[in-house]
């Protein structure tokens, strides 16, 4: 116990000391440039403690659990036993992992609807547009993203197909579809990628990949286990953006039927 609590002060103090230029910007250019004080210093302060604590104990949960689960979960899923192919054999076709791409969007659609910042951002949005655009709809089209990309991005490791292909060829995809799309969803379809690979997202991902690359036959951890990020962050541009020009062609359709 005694030697947790000073791992987890350590923690706390790497943690000061990664915020600690964040916070002095913050309250630099407050009293120097703006040249006002800071309102409520106590509950800032608080706050600003409450932080630092969450972090820190969000961070130990990581390496306690979600990324020994992620690599255990790609071991069990790639075991010879469970896949029922020969453990000398390593030839292996693509589809004998299909519970592999199945895990992998099924662990991005649930991680991008529980995403704190991503459900945020749906609420913000539904209310500055006054209902047109639902947060459930735009929740559930960024978690539909990040699930075929997620799975696009386990069958690349599986397959061991060069990034750059499958990134080049989503963003020549995005590229034709912010053409066509509604102008006023183009500045949120593609921030959707960012927002949906934060706190809950990437530790889970990142932990999936690292344990397929080292689970898979032939593949290095650190040039296979690495890119899945891209795919989660790329993948919900696309959905959104395809979301809202359904959504127009659908209202086109409604308002021609109805004339």
């Amino acid at each position: 116990m005694i030697e947790w609590l000073i791992h987890l002060a350590v923690e706390l103090l790497q943690t000061c000391r990664d915020i600690l230029p964040i916070a002095a910007t913050i309250i630099g250019f407050q009293l120097w440039v703006i040249r006002r004080p800071i309102a409520n210093p106590k509950k800032t302060l608080i706050g600003f403690f409450y932080v630092l604590l969450g972090i820190v104990v969000f961070l130990e949960g990581l390496d306690m659990a979600l990324f020994p689960l992620g690599s255990l979960m790609a071991s069990q899923l790639t075991a010879p036993e469970f896949l029922g192919i020969d453990p000398v054999n390593q030839s292996v076709s693509w589809l004998t992992y299909f519970w592999v791409y199945v895990f992998a969007a099924s662990i991005g659609f649930a991680t991008a609807l529980a995403e704190p910042a991503l459900l945020a951002v749906a609420i913000k949005v539904e209310q500055i547009s006054g209902g047109t655009i639902r947060a459930w709809g735009l929740r559930i089209s960024v978690a539909v993203g990040v699930a075929v990309g997620l799975a696009l991005g386990t069958f690349r490791i599986v397959t061991g197909l060069d990034l750059a292909f499958f990134i080049i060829a989503g963003y020549v995809i995005i590229v034709i579809q912010t053409y066509f799309a509604p102008k006023m969803i183009i500045g949120l379809a593609y921030d959707s990628g960012g927002v949906t690979t934060s706190m809950v997202t990437v530790p889970l991902v990142t932990a999936l990949g690292l344990g397929l690359a080292e689970a898979i036959p032939g593949r290095n951890p650190l040039l296979d286990g690495f890119g899945l990020i891209a795919f989660a962050s790329l993948f919900p541009v696309i959905a959104v953006l395809g979301y809202a020009q359904i959504a127009q062609w659908l209202s086109r359709n409604s308002t021609s039927s109805n004339p």
